[in-house]
């Protein structure tokens, strides 16, 4: 019923059906030529094993939160997270993660999204929110269930997942300010006192579609707009801790490829990434925005701009140069991706997921970053010595570094001068 409920959201053109966005209007016409048999062929890659349960508890020495409300952000335990919030593009919103052929790929499966599902426990689904609600079982924000993309969403669908399918840097902004009015009037949130976690995933779209309008999604525009949404969250949100996900290295994507009908959107989600011949200029050009994208935003988020007592921005590299996940043979594991060889299945966002968690609580200059996706992640435990969300950008711990060294340095030449040497 559900495929079929899908099928004519999408495709049947009537007056009850809702405006389209881009991202849609795409979908659709990539699709538009393909026969109902085509749009529901099941790929036997993305089905999740029924019933998956992870038995393996993941428990910690201290899951217990403060025994007061810190009032500084580096003293902030999981447990003292009583909001959790999420921004982003399709991969937040979680689109296709448990689709079976091109007929669900519009589906948002944004209970199951890596950084804010929450369906079910952490026993059903590995997600940061379900990893959360192991230490705080009444965190207040994880999506409960799944929205489709185009069509108008309400809180009691998305929770606080205020991710937007299709999105790009330029759409940072108008989402940091919905989330801002969001947390203000959300009857289940005290805003002053609330501890807040946000995650944060975006840019990888202007890349996608960089070919298309070189002059729009630029490295210049695309620091500007994470900026400007990140100062709008320092300057009006209390008590707000901020992962910015560092965004991936995409060329390996070209890799995901397999001869079916809902592969070839690839080609349509990512069109400047997927399109250009091996070796050509174009993608040459492409790799080198890719790279440039990330040590821009690692140069904006290492500084101490975006850090004060209650507020701090950390970047989370983890998978800033990861590399495809593959068999035993060597070729590409399509179980971590969706039907469209585009974005990840469940078993992919649980991997982010605990990947994402971990690099929270490795201290800048010592964050993991996954050289692949084919061993799955260890999650660990927040450590017994600090047992707070690592949040000190590089800037601060190498000037208390730098003001250590000098102190020293003018302790052996007092001591110098004092004894005569």
């Amino acid at each position: 019923m559900r495929v079929l409920f899908v099928f004519c959201a999408v495709f049947m053109m009537t007056s009850r059906c809702v405006q389209a966005n881009n991202w849609l209007k795409n979908f659709e016409e990539a699709v538009r030529n393909l026969s109902e048999e085509d749009l529901r062929k099941v790929d036997p890659h993305t089905i999740r094993a029924s019933g998956v349960y992870h038995q393996r508890a993941f428990q910690c020495a201290d899951m217990s939160p403060s025994s007061s409300v810190p009032t500084s952000v580096e003293l902030v335990k999981a447990a003292d997270i009583k909001v959790i919030a999420a921004l982003g593009d399709s991969l937040t919103t979680g689109v296709a993660a448990n689709a079976s052929s091109i007929a669900e790929v519009p589906i948002e499966y944004r209970q199951l999204s890596w950084s804010i599902g929450g369906q079910g426990t952490y026993d059903d689904v590995i997600t940061l929110a379900n990893i959360v609600k192991l230490f705080n079982p009444n965190v207040t924000g994880p999506s409960p269930t799944f929205s489709i993309t185009g069509q108008p969403t309400t809180l009691s669908q998305t929770g606080l997942n205020l991710a937007v399918t299709g999105a790009n840097s330029g759409d940072f902004p108008a989402q940091a300010r919905n989330l801002i009015d969001t947390l203000k009037n959300y009857s289940a949130i005290n805003f002053t006192d609330d501890w807040k976690l946000v995650t944060v995933l975006i840019g990888m779209n202007d890349i996608c579609d960089y070919c298309k309008n070189k002059t729009l999604y630029t490295v210049d525009n695309f620091i500007s707009n994470i900026n400007q949404s990140l100062h709008m969250m320092m300057d009006e949100v209390p008590r707000l801790i901020v992962n910015v996900v560092q965004i991936f290295t995409m060329e390996p994507l070209r890799q995901v490829q397999k001869p079916t009908e809902a592969c070839q959107l690839q080609k349509v989600f990512c069109s400047c990434l997927a399109l250009p011949a091996e070796n050509s200029t174009d993608l040459t050009e492409i790799v080198a925005l890719n790279r440039e994208f990330q040590t821009k935003l690692e140069e904006l988020l290492n500084s101490s701009t975006f850090f004060k007592n209650d507020f701090a921005v950390v970047l989370q590299p983890y998978l800033s140069s990861t590399d495809l996940p593959k068999l035993p043979n060597g070729t590409v594991d399509f179980s971590y991706f969706a039907p469209d060889c585009f974005h990840f299945s469940v078993k992919g966002h649980e991997e982010m997921a605990k990947g994402l968690w971990n690099n929270m609580f490795q201290q800048d200059g010592e964050k993991v970053q996954l050289a692949n996706l084919t061993t799955s992640v260890t999650l660990i435990c927040p450590p017994t010595d600090h047992p707070y969300i690592r949040t000190r950008p590089r800037a601060l711990s190498s000037a208390a570094t730098r003001g250590r060294a000098f102190a020293l340095l003018s302790l052996v030449t007092s001591l110098a001068v004092l004894f005569g040497h």
